[in-house]
């Protein structure tokens, strides 16, 4: 059964991407989402057999490599973490082909797409079903070539090929730290598989790695590398800004990216290595430096953004710190609680955004929409269910597993809990602001249509420079088709709507039926056993005992948020204007993403285009040309052709040449001999 679960996504890959000419796109669809739904129903078949009784299994395939001593496996790890990760990757998966098969009707690279998206998920369990650092690596690796294959598929759009890219090569600086922490671990322990390396993680306290001519402690220093990788692959602070470029892909693709695969990714990890970071405190605390400020800088870039996708990209990113926070702390099973409540919601609002846009004829510009909810009333339901719990709105999924992240942070120990605690209350307002304000900009109020195709955007914000909105159409090369009325607005197809159905039902209900085997302390022992580290010092006991205002914390936070929204774009639509305007400079450096890429652009873009026409002009130009082909061997090939001149082929030329040589010879020896 687990081999099914691994490798059906793998054949529905190889048959679409192989035969998809042969077979034709409906085929090709038809049989890459069957094969996933499979393997999603063997998931959930999984969770309850190892997580409730069941034991944890390793499931041997073969030998991938044997290099003297050094021998890797490929074997599957099944236990409860695991179990956890394959109910949601797949099922979220099996949700986006399904979707996709409407979303992508007109496309006629069907069969590519569609083999891609099976490629993420192949990529994406062989991650999560590691059962030693490199099989997670190539599976690491493997979602990281799969969003640059989906990212791009448009390629005719230069923005899109522009963010695969930036998405490629933000991820290897992460990789790069991930691949270190790797040969850190081996070096070390000797071993990569992960029982040998828990097993020895107690021995390695008080050792130290020597680099760069100073000492460090070995567990701190192997941590902070693995969280590296973490930060690029889940898009933390400082390596988050190919996360919102993303959206240039296809809706589809937006929602399993964000959703439940890549950027959970270093979540997973974490989770899974929490022995090791158990014993590095430090590096802990990084981990909550890091999440916290991710979940408040991504909620204030979402405060102004346009584009109906990035600001629900920005909420990933932000929720994606709310999980790092957790981990950080010690709260890995509370942690994992919130991967898994938010893929459900936040697939959802991906998938609900897709609907809008295909009902607006592919406008992204939540500026150019309003009063949808007439037009549009199940994808209006559904979006505004996926929002009630992304903002914690009281007994949904978030409200159970955000607030939850929340407590513990307030009840850790840690030196950086306090700082945790404080940025996690202020992303749930601002959260809350920009997700009904998403909103309430789409469905509701007055119809702000622009009938001139692009002309200028009605909007409730003080610019016109930065809306952000593409054609999220075939290659994008489709322009728009100028929506003028309400009745030119219809609801998407069945296939598309189904699975916002679906979701839904996680969004509403997986926080209240999990939360005993994620939150309770007595639960999380049963459900997790050896799979991760149970939360130290009782810290899921003291999260039932927290001061009633620390338990509301989030929910006044939420609420506040809301009534701010309902108030600048219901009661009073003229204050966003008003404070853009007050407070421009502000707005513009949340606007422009505090202006992460216009540094990087300076720091080390324009560096390394300086240091490469350097050694493109002065190295390779000058020196190498200049002393190789235009020196040396320019000379030699001079010479060569003068010399080559003498010889004409003309039998007279060489008889006068050996007569001159004969009268010189004469005349040497004349005056030789006159001289003595």
């Amino acid at each position: 059964m687990y081999q099914a679960i691994v490798l059906l996504p793998l054949l529905g890959c190889l048959i679409a991407g192989l035969f998809g000419r042969f077979i034709g796109a409906r085929n090709s669809e038809v049989i890459t989402t069957a094969l996933v739904f499979v393997s999603a129903a063997l998931s959930w078949v999984a969770f309850f057999n190892v997580g409730y009784g069941g034991e944890t299994t390793r499931v041997m395939l073969f030998t991938w490599f044997e290099v003297g001593t050094f021998k890797v496996d490929w074997a599957l790890r099944i236990d409860t973490l695991t179990a956890v990760m394959l109910v949601v990757v797949n099922t979220v998966s099996a949700l986006v082909h399904l979707y996709s098969i409407g979303y992508m009707a007109d496309d006629p690279h069907r069969q590519r797409f569609f083999s891609y998206l099976s490629l993420f998920t192949f990529a994406m369990l062989a991650l999560v079903t590691a059962d030693n650092l490199v099989q997670m690596y190539f599976g690491w690796e493997g979602v990281g070539l799969a969003s640059y294959l989906l990212i791009g598929f448009w390629y005719l759009k230069p923005s899109a090929n522009a963010a695969a890219i930036k998405a490629f090569v933000v991820n290897r600086v992460g990789d790069f730290g991930f691949a270190l922490g790797i040969f850190a671990t081996y070096w070390m322990v000797g071993s990569i598989d992960f029982d040998t390396i828990f097993a020895q993680a107690p021995s390695l306290q008080g050792k130290v790695i020597p680099l760069g001519g100073t000492w460090f402690d070995a567990l701190t220093l192997i941590c902070l590398l693995l969280f590296m990788g973490a930060m690029g692959k889940s898009a933390q602070f400082l390596l988050h800004t190919w996360l919102p470029d993303a959206m240039e892909g296809p809706t589809p693709v937006s929602a399993l990216i964000h959703a439940a695969t890549m950027v959970t990714a270093g979540v997973f990890m974490v989770a899974r290595l929490s022995p090791l970071f158990e014993l590095a405190p430090t590096a802990q605390e990084v981990v909550i430096l890091v999440g916290a400020t991710t979940a408040f800088f991504a909620a204030t870039v979402g405060l102004v953004q346009n584009d109906i996708k990035r600001v629900i990209a920005y909420s990933t990113c932000s929720q994606l710190g709310y999980m790092f926070v957790a981990m950080g702390v010690g709260a890995y099973s509370v942690g994992m609680f919130h991967l898994f409540t938010h893929a459900f919601f936040k697939a959802l609002l991906f998938l609900g955004s897709g609907a809008v846009i295909i009902a607006m004829h592919h406008e992204q510009d939540i500026r150019k929409m309003g009063g949808l909810w007439k037009a549009l009333p199940f994808t209006y339901a559904m979006m505004v269910i996926g929002t009630l719990a992304l903002t914690g709105f009281p007994f949904t999924a978030g409200f159970y597993s955000k607030d939850a992240i929340v407590e513990s942070a307030f009840a850790s120990h840690a030196a950086l809990s306090g700082y945790g605690f404080w940025m996690l209350v202020i992303a749930a307002a601002l959260t809350s602001f920009y997700s009904w304000r998403l909103i309430l900009l789409t469905f509701h109020g007055k119809p702000r249509f622009v009938a001139e195709g692009h002309g200028h955007a009605h909007g409730h914000d003080a610019h016109a420079h930065d809306t952000h909105a593409h054609d999220d159409h075939a290659h994008g090369n489709h322009g728009h088709h100028a929506i003028t009325r309400l009745e030119d607005v219809h609801e998407a197809p069945k296939t598309m709507l189904l699975p916002l159905l679906v979701l839904a039902v996680g969004a509403l209900g997986a926080g209240f039926a999990f939360k005993t085997a994620f939150v309770d302390a007595h639960g999380v022992g049963e459900f997790f056993r050896q799979s991760i580290s149970l939360a130290k010092d009782g810290l899921l006991e003291e999260m039932h005992h927290l001061p009633p205002l620390v338990v509301f914390a989030p929910t006044i936070a939420m609420a506040a948020g809301f009534a701010v929204a309902v108030l600048f774009y219901i009661v009073s639509p003229h204050l966003p204007a008003l404070f853009a305007q007050r407070l421009r400079p502000l707005y513009l450096f949340l606007l422009n993403k505090w202006y992460f890429d216009e540094l990087y652009e300076v720091v080390f873009v324009n560096s390394a285009k300086r240091l490469g026409r350097l050694l493109w002009k002065q190295g390779d130009g000058a020196v190498i040309d200049g002393l190789g082909p235009d020196g040396v061997a320019a000379r030699v090939m001079d010479t060569t052709n003068r010399v080559v001149r003498l010889q004409t082929g003309y039998l007279y030329h060489y008889a006068f040449a050996m007569l001159i040589g004969v009268a010189a010879l004469v005349t040497w020896f004349m005056f030789a001999g006159g001289v003595r």
